[in-house]
């Protein structure tokens, strides 16, 4: 299978076939454990504002995101997948907002994309299985980073491991947590000096292939909408 990584907000400009957008620090591992605590589906937007405004006229029950890595103005929670695994949040429609994952997912739709997938290294497994068994191709990986702007340890990490197991080859989960555990986004949690990164939130994170379904994005009534999908 043909895959091809890239990095970062700006390089996603024109676009075919499948696409994989990685962020694990931490909006698509957010999005794993809300689907997990029963969560129907995401509706994935770039900015704060739509957000509020997709809230606000009903098409969603519940915001939550990310500015600077602090839950924005407005909305019920954080980018926080340890603070979403302790919500009360089964069979609601959230509408989720970040700087670099659902931002790479709006504009892989209108860069020509075909079909969506969010990822993480919680659901990296899911995702490469289901991605095999549609025979999509090409693919391509976009590794989000940090605010989309700054490589990241654990999203490089995530796009070679998911594409390791497109290619048939067995990645080592052990070795992946240990790179990223001494990387630069993984030494904010735990930071007394920013409380917004809970500790939790890398532990839950790193809790490689936890997850037994992928995270399909398609457009609906002119909504980017998520959902679990299991192979």
């Amino acid at each position: 299978m043909f895959v091809k990584i890239e990095s970062l907000t700006e390089s996603i400009f024109k676009l075919s076939g499948t696409v994989i957008v990685i962020d694990v620090l931490r909006a698509f591992s957010t999005a794993v454990v809300a689907f997990q605590n029963g969560v129907e589906k995401i509706i994935m937007v770039e900015e704060v504002e739509q957000a509020l405004a997709i809230q606000k006229n009903g098409f969603a029950d519940i915001s939550m995101g990310e500015v600077e890595g602090k839950k924005p103005d407005g909305f019920d929670f954080g980018n926080s997948p340890f603070q979403l695994s302790n919500a009360n949040i089964r069979g609601a429609t959230l509408v989720q907002s970040t700087r670099a994952g659902t931002t790479g997912v709006e504009r892989a739709s209108k860069a020509g994309a075909s079909t969506i997938f969010a990822a993480s290294l919680m659901n990296a497994s899911a995702t490469s299985d289901l991605v095999k068994s549609l025979k999509c191709e090409p693919v391509t990986i976009f590794a989000m980073g940090a605010w989309g702007t700054t490589r990241s340890d654990e999203d490089e990490q995530c796009a070679l491991y998911i594409r390791n197991l497109l290619q048939d080859r067995q990645p080592d989960p052990q070795s992946v947590i240990n790179l990223v555990r001494v990387g630069e986004e993984a030494q904010k949690y735990g930071d007394s000096n920013q409380p917004q990164y809970h500790p939790k939130d890398l532990d839950i994170a790193l809790n490689i292939d936890s997850a037994n379904f992928a995270i399909r994005i398609e457009e609906t009534d002119g909504l980017l909408v998520a959902k679990p999908v299991k192979v």
